[in-house]
Parts: C-alpha cells; sequence; structure tokens
C-alpha cells in the first residue's frame, strides 16, 4: 500500500461546511464531498467535485442550487455530504 502525502494549499484552508447549510443566495466553494463511494462518485459526476462554485437557490428538502448555469434538486441529506468554504474564503 503506497502512502499519500496530503499538500493543503494555504489560500484553500479555512471552515468548511455543509452546503444544506447555506442560506438563499448564498455562494460557496466546494471543498469536499464524504460518504460511501458511490454516493461521491454520483455528486462529483453532477458536477459537485474540489473547487466548483455553487449558490443556494432555495433552501430545504428539497432543496435547489445553481451549478455551472444549471439548477439542481437535491434531498436535504445528500448536499449534507458536500462540504463547501463560503465568503472570503471561497473565492
Amino acid at each position: 500500500m503506497k502512502a499519500e502525502a496530503l499538500v493543503v494549499d494555504r489560500q484553500e484552508v479555512g471552515e468548511l461546511i455543509p452546503l444544506s447549510l447555506l442560506r438563499a443566495g448564498e455562494a460557496g466553494s466546494v471543498g469536499d464531498v464524504v460518504g460511501n463511494v458511490e454516493l461521491v462518485h454520483r455528486l462529483r459526476e453532477m458536477g459537485l467535485y474540489n473547487g466548483a462554485q455553487v449558490k443556494m437557490i432555495r433552501p430545504g428538502s428539497p432543496c435547489i442550487i445553481g451549478l455551472e448555469g444549471q439548477r439542481l434538486g437535491f434531498r436535504g441529506d445528500d448536499l449534507a455530504r458536500v462540504l463547501v468554504r463560503t465568503g472570503a474564503m471561497a473565492s
């Protein structure tokens, strides 16, 4: 088994919060996607990969987010697995 080094860019260090906690109109940058392999793979295929810019359109369950010019609907428990940076750390 290979040991992998963790490289952290100082600009990307900041508090991560679940995407489901964003308020309407609030935006963030995806910092991590956690969960079982199948869920993480599905969410990343939809565009929720590290660095992607997202905006909460309508919070709740189901909620609507803006991602790359598209609007996507999600259940709250799926978005709780997507961690984002907000504010100055998101840019």
